[in-house]
């Protein structure tokens, strides 16, 4: 059993990664991965350990943008359904990736550098309206946009087995700007997606022993509150402050974590 004070800095990071993941529509994993990390966990079960802390995070973030009715459900249905086997597949490979984990932990660190730079890249940029063309309750245009759709199932899928990350970071830029979702719009059915995919993977990685459940329970019941708030924030206001040092926290965080792993491997 960890430390009590170990408990208790995973809940604050939970609550962190909440906030970040309700806000912007990543998995929380850029950030509580590292922390994991950081507490001496190894690199396979740092990815499996943040996997469940996904679904309540989804789950409460979800419900916030729903009352907005800024959910697509029917993207969600052909999200998860495409996007499980991808994530069982993923989970999968991690075992089957030589370097210790390490390789896998040096992906994440792009990762969460990429995540910052879309951060500050976005910062500026309008709300986009959802096209004309669009339909309510967001059925699909024809065989294109579905199979826009299935590319980016596949690959958010993947991700959340193989890095123990959300998918966010895949789905947010492609429902926004490959699909034509409003931003809320793909933070919140980005939300919806990730809790239905956290769950093959996370069974997954279960069965493959990777999850230390214990820090997997205090990052759980941090990010409840922590997304709550985050939808709050980010469907009520436009705080250019928070994003942008959210994304020097994160890049940061890539280059320290990344750096490290690096080290490790060599």
């Amino acid at each position: 059993m960890p430390e009590p004070w170990q408990l208790v800095f995973t809940l604050i990071v939970g609550f962190g990664t909440g906030i970040l993941s309700g806000m912007f529509g990543v998995g929380g994993a850029v950030l509580s991965t590292p922390a994991i990390r950081l507490l001496g966990v190894g690199a396979l079960d740092a990815v499996g350990t943040t996997i469940p802390s996904i679904i309540p995070s989804a789950v409460s973030g979800t419900l916030r943008y729903q009352r907005e009715g800024l959910v697509r459900w029917p993207v969600v249905i052909r999200v998860g359904v495409v996007g499980s086997f991808a994530a069982i597949g993923g989970a999968l490979l991690s075992h089957l990736i030589p370097g210790d984990g390490h390789p896998l932990m040096i992906a994440t660190a792009g990762l969460v550098g990429f995540t910052a730079w879309r951060m500050v890249a976005a910062r500026d940029e309008p709300e986009s309206p959802v096209p004309e063309s669009v339909p309510a309750g967001g059925e699909h245009r024809g065989a294109g946009e579905l199979a826009k759709i299935v590319v980016t199932a596949i690959a958010a899928g993947g991700l959340n087995g193989l890095l123990g990350v959300g998918g966010g970071i895949i789905m947010v830029p492609a429902f926004a700007e490959w699909i034509g979702f409003s931003i809320k719009e793909s933070v919140g059915t980005s939300l919806a997606c990730m809790g239905i995919l956290a769950i093959p993977s996370m069974t997954t990685h279960a069965f493959l022993g990777d999850i230390n459940w214990w820090y997997a329970a205090a990052l759980s019941l941090g990010v409840i509150p922590g997304a709550r708030i985050g939808a709050h924030l980010a469907i009520r206001s436009s705080d250019r402050g928070l994003r942008i040092t959210t994304a020097v926290l994160l890049g940061s965080i890539a280059l320290v974590y990344g750096a490290g792993e690096l080290i490790a491997l060599l």
